[in-house]
């Protein structure tokens, strides 16, 4: 089977064909720019590719709800161009397949549950911690939806008591997003997050942040793994910050042995490393195959 594939990144798209067994055998990638500049890009890719279903895990907010006259768009990003933008309708235009759509942290959620870090388990949380942060929560077979999708990156957290940092999100200050994302960090210190060394206060502060979010994770999703991924999880000495702060703001609450002895294999870095975004949206074009009945 031909499934095409769509990341659909803030910074970058990525697409790829793979098959139902999960397995990509091409893909290519490119910045993304305004749509006009973008969406050719992906058309010319797919055009000669044939591919039977189209799954897509596009960064948000994005309208999920089919009845919806906004179905399939990018809604509130401040990206310029993108806001509003019906991106299913543009790729409709050009490939009558099924198709599948969710948000890129959803995505890679299912992608982590299907072939990944939390394969075999029921559930999964999937955080992505990079130029934005995005929380994608997998459960029962499916991504999460309701009454749009999950926006964790946006949650409150409480400040760092050494932390004197307004905030960056445009939106809420000093939001998750505001506090732990790359261009948070960026501002705070002056320099990127790659060029902070390994035992600079930073980490603390990342730690702290983050953990606050996976704490209410559990104890409002209780997913069996927690996944953290994306350009700021690439500092291996944030893994165990991150899982002490965890244990310490848990207190024991908790009694699942998953938090006490073996926290070390819940929370974790992508199965699919910095392809999981890609592995989802493939996930998402077979499951709207099969959906459709065409799959034979």
């Amino acid at each position: 089977m031909r499934i095409g594939a769509i990341e659909a990144g803030g910074t970058k798209f990525v697409c790829g064909i793979g098959n139902e067994h999960g397995q990509i055998s091409e893909s290519i990638s490119f910045p993304t720019g305004r749509p006009e500049e973008t969406m050719p890009r992906v058309i010319a890719y797919f055009k000669d590719r044939r591919p039977e279903a189209i799954g897509i895990g596009s960064f948000g907010p994005i309208d999920l709800h089919p009845g919806s006259p906004g179905y399939g768009s990018i809604t509130t990003t401040p990206k310029p161009g993108w806001a509003h933008y019906p991106l299913l309708a543009e790729l409709k235009r050009h490939f009558d397949v099924p198709y599948g759509w969710d948000t890129d942290v959803n995505a890679a959620a299912c992608g982590e549950a299907l072939w990944g870090a939390a394969r075999g388990l029921d559930s999964c949380a999937y955080f992505t911690i990079g130029t934005g942060v995005g929380v994608g929560v997998y459960a029962g077979g499916r991504p999460v939806h309701g009454l749009v999708h999950p926006e964790g990156g946006h949650i409150p957290v409480r400040r760092h008591p050494e932390d004197g940092f307004p905030g960056a999100c445009p939106y809420h200050g000093d939001c998750l997003e505001g506090m732990a994302a790359g261009p948070a960090l960026e501002a705070r210190w002056g320099v990127k997050g790659a060029q902070l060394a390994a035992d600079h206060a930073a980490w603390t502060f990342e730690a702290y942040y983050v953990a606050q979010a996976v704490t209410t994770a559990v104890l409002m999703l209780s997913p069996e793994k927690v996944i953290l991924g994306g350009g700021v999880m690439q500092q291996p000495q944030l893994f165990p910050l991150i899982r002490q702060e965890v244990q310490r703001s848990l207190n024991g609450y908790v009694d699942a042995l998953e938090l006490t002895d073996d926290i070390d294999g819940y929370i974790v870095p992508p199965g699919l490393g910095g392809q999981a975004g890609l592995y989802g949206a493939l996930a998402l074009g077979l499951q709207a195959l099969e959906a459709s009945g065409q799959k034979e």
